[in-house]
Parts: structure tokens; C-alpha cells; sequence
């Protein structure tokens, strides 16, 4: 990169979520559970800082995605495709818990370190407590509100009439 003084691959939420998705569909068929705490840690490592909280929220919603449609895709070729569906959702789902809940914990541990209580500050408003490094203000992170009048329509020109 030219002129940040930072080099590496910084990911935002969207993509994050996107990349732990893609990781955790590709596994699941074979090792889900190592392969989404993988998934997890490296989301976790990549997002920017100020996308961290979104991030820690969405990986039981993936896991969860990723089950689902590669449930759905084995049960489409079955006799039962109801019972198959159902019996493979549950199965993911129970087997996978445990890697669940690590994957979890180690997304929301790793954002904690990277400054997850700061986005907490700035979602809420609250300045930063006294000897902590204050976090960037809202203004300048794309968070103002709209301008009054600014979804009014406007009239350019005179009137027919006049």
C-alpha cells in the first residue's frame, strides 16, 4: 500500500462474513467443525477494526447457512427428502455445537483484542474512559446523518405559468 504505512489484507464486514461463509460451505462436507473455526479465526484477523461488531455476531447465522444448503443439495437426490433433510440438518447441527461455540469464542476473543469495546462505545456514544486511547469520532467514519431537506425534491427553473 503507498502512503498508509500499513501493509496487509483488511476485509469489511461484508466481506468477512462473505469469506467465512465460502470457507465454511467448502468444509463442510468434510471437516466442518475445524474448518469454520479456521474460518473464524481468519475473519476475525482480517476485518477492520471498525467492522469487528458486526462480524462477532454473524458466525451462527453462517454455520448455520452453510448446514442448511449443503443439507438441502444431499437431500435432493434421496427417496425421503423430508426425512433426509431433517435428519442431516440435525446431525450437522448437534455434531457441530461444540465447533459452534468455539468459533464463537474465538471470533468474539480476537475482536476483543483488536478493539471490539470501542466500536461498543461508538455504537452507544459514549466517550472513552479516562487513560484508554480515544477512539475516532463518529464524524469523518461516513456515520453523519442526512442533511435536512435533502430527500425534498427540488424544482430547478421557473413554472410554465409564469
Amino acid at each position: 500500500m503507498t502512503g498508509t504505512g500499513r501493509a496487509g489484507l483488511r476485509l469489511t464486514a461484508r466481506g468477512a462474513i462473505v469469506m467465512l461463509f465460502v470457507i465454511t460451505l467448502v468444509g463442510m462436507p468434510f471437516l466442518p467443525g475445524p474448518v469454520f473455526v479456521a474460518g473464524c479465526l481468519a475473519a476475525a484477523l482480517l476485518v477492520r477494526p471498525r467492522d469487528l461488531l458486526p462480524l462477532v455476531v454473524t458466525p451462527p447465522l453462517v454455520f448455520f447457512a452453510a448446514a442448511l444448503l449443503v443439507e438441502l443439495v444431499r437431500a435432493l437426490g434421496s427417496g425421503s427428502m423430508l426425512k433426509t433433510f431433517g435428519l442431516g440438518m440435525f446431525t450437522t447441527l448437534s455434531s457441530g455445537a461444540p465447533w459452534l461455540f468455539l468459533g464463537s469464542a474465538l471470533a468474539l476473543g480476537v475482536a476483543w483484542f483488536r478493539g471490539l469495546p470501542a466500536n461498543f462505545r461508538d455504537l452507544r456514544g459514549a466517550p472513552a474512559p479516562t487513560g484508554a486511547p480515544a477512539s475516532r469520532s463518529r464524524r469523518g467514519r461516513g456515520f453523519d446523518p442526512e442533511p435536512e431537506g435533502y430527500f425534498e425534491p427540488r424544482v430547478y427553473g421557473r413554472a410554465a405559468d409564469e
